[in-house]
Parts: structure tokens; sequence; C-alpha cells
């Protein structure tokens, strides 16, 4: 674990570095609208005429096209940073677009995540679980019921985060307005004529190619795509080493560092999912769109060195990090907890 001292030393000049790096690419957008629609919509297709000869083979599909809709959901993320075009009609008009694939209201959704890049480790109940998973300290932990610790520890088990995690967030915490901050009634507003117009375009394919064969084919999709959203938002800030504080003590820098992690993916799936595993420089800034990420890590390699530097093998570990300890500053399972509170107690 890097020292925080040093990390503001030999990053002091972070914004100078991003900087250049920030400046959207028209021809790469474009380029990127037509290698993430083209191949899903083509795919999407070939599913529907899978179904006369295997549902496995649809399911398959279903696999190879969620990932290309995350590439697609990427491309609404970085329209909702306003960095995918230069223009921000641009940015909402295709935002707008692709949230009829990805489901996620673009606009409440955008809103939602901006939030969370502002505020992101920060403790305090009222920001800590805004745009990520459900976090509770050692602490709280300790001061919970035994019905209250019992939830909390099925809410973080595997099965319940990506299985029944997908369903909850896609079907109610995207489809109803339940962030109720002052100054948010716009955006709630816009969450609601998303879901009409989602539901509108949802009736008519439906129509024009059978309720059957429609929700055979969209479903899959949609979930498996959610199953892989949900991961990566664990992965991104659930590692180990990653920076939890109060307001206080929060500093923006350590946040996007040591808070985000780096997911060094195989070339495929770093393209499949818009280089969205160089979390910690998208941290750093948001301004950077996903097509010039991997570039900002070459060039600079002293933002690297400092990240949480997970493959997917490792990122498996993250999910027995369960609660997060403030004396010892890193992501702790319930068996450590309990280990330790036996101790705790063994020396009262």
């Amino acid at each position: 674990m890097h020292d925080n001292t040093e990390i503001k030393k030999f990053l002091n000049n972070w914004a100078k570095i991003v900087a250049k790096y920030q400046t959207p690419n028209k021809t790469k957008a474009i380029s990127q609208i037509i290698t993430s629609f083209g191949p899903f919509i083509a795919v999407w297709i070939l599913m529907y005429y899978s179904l006369g000869w295997s549902y496995w083979i649809t399911l398959g599909l279903a696999v190879l096209n969620a990932f290309f809709l995350v590439r697609i959901f990427i491309i609404q993320h970085d329209c909702g940073h306003q960095s995918f075009f230069a223009s921000k009609k641009a940015n909402n008009a295709v935002g707008i677009v692709c949230s009829f694939f990805s489901v996620m209201p673009y606009r409440y959704w955008a809103r939602s995540h901006a939030f969370h890049h502002s505020h992101c480790g920060q403790l305090e109940e009222d920001v800590r679980d805004l745009g990520d998973v459900h976090l509770k300290t050692v602490e709280e932990f300790r001061a919970c019921t035994p019905y209250k610790k019992f939830v909390y520890r099925l809410y973080r088990s595997v099965p319940v985060m990506l299985m029944l995690g997908p369903i909850y967030y896609a079907g109610y915490l995207m489809r109803l307005p339940v962030i109720t901050r002052e100054g948010w009634e716009k955006t709630r507003k816009s969450q609601v004529f998303n879901n009409v117009y989602l539901t509108l375009i949802w009736v008519i394919l439906a129509l024009v190619i059978g309720w059957k064969e429609f929700f055979l084919v969209h479903i899959p999709i949609v979930f498996i795509f959610f199953v892989i959203a949900v991961w990566f938002f664990y992965v991104q800030h659930q590692h180990k080493e990653t920076y939890k504080q109060w307001k206080e003590n929060w500093e923006y820098l350590l946040a996007a560092i040591k808070g985000s992690s780096y997911y060094k993916l195989p070339k495929v799936f770093q393209w499949l999912t818009g280089n969205i595993g160089l979390h910690h420089i998208h941290h750093l800034s948001s301004k950077i769109p996903n097509y010039n990420l991997e570039k900002c890590a070459k060039e600079n390699p002293i933002i690297n060195k400092y990240a949480t530097t997970l493959t997917f093998t490792k990122s498996l570990q993250t999910v027995f990090n369960h609660l997060w300890d403030e004396q010892q500053q890193k992501m702790i399972s319930f068996r450590d907890y309990y280990r330790m509170e036996k101790m705790r107690n063994s020396m009262a």
C-alpha cells in the first residue's frame, strides 16, 4: 500500500497530466458508435433466427451481445459526462438513444453518477451509497441487531449481489425516482419520461416480432448486461486497499487513485467494456473520453503505479470484502470481523 504523502507528492500535477487527453475526437466517437451498435443489432437479429435452432445458441449469443451492450452503455456514460463529443447537444442526443438500449435512464443516471464522482469514498450516510454498493463500517456493523447483521450479510452475499442485485437495480432503482434530494425535480421527471418512451419502444418491437420472441431474445441480454455492470461497479470501489474517509479528511486525488481500481483485463474484454477498467484515471478526470483512457495510461505510468491493479482472477477475491475497517483503513471479510470480535471479547 502506497503512502498518501508519496501519492500527493508525485501526482501533485495530475490536472496538467490529464488535460491533454480531455479533448473529444469526433472520428473516434463515430467509430465507436459504429463498432458498438452495428455488432449489437447484427447479433440481436441472429439471436432471433437462432430461436428456430436451439435456445442454448440464443443464450450463448446473449452473453456476447451483453458485452456489446456494455460498449453502448459506456458511450451513454461518456455522453452523461459530456466527454464523448465536444457538442453538448450531440452528447445528449446520443446518450438518450443509448439509454433505450441499456434501459438506464439517461439524465437521471448521469446526474446520480456525477454525484458519485464528486463524493466517491465519503463515509457520510447521505452520500456513501449513491452510485455505489451499500457498505457498512466495522463500528456500524457491530452496533447492528442480530437481524440487521443477517440482512446485511445476505445483501453482501454473491448470489444476492450478482443475481438479485441486477434485477433490483434495473427494475426498481432505475425505474422509480428514489433519489429525493433537493433540486432533483426535473431529473426525476426525465426518468419517468424515459420509462414511458422505453415502454413504447418495447411494445412496438414486441408487436412487430412477437411478444414471446422479443422477451426470449432481449431479456437475457439486458439481465446479463446488468450482471456485468453490477460486477464492475463492485470491483471498481470495493477492493481491499480502497479509500474511505469522512468529508473533513476526504481528498479528491486519493479518492480517485486509491479509491478506484485498475481492472487490467485481456485486450478483447478491455475493448468490449470501453476501457472502463482504467477506472482510477476515469475518476481522476471524468472529462477524458473512454477512447483516450488507454493512451493516458500508457503515456503516464506514474498514475498506474499508485492504483490497485486487479486481474480477473484477483478481482474474484473482492467478494470477501464486506466491511470497512476504519482503524486498519482497509476492507475486511465477515470472517476477519468475527475473528477480531473474538479477540476483542477475550481481552475485555
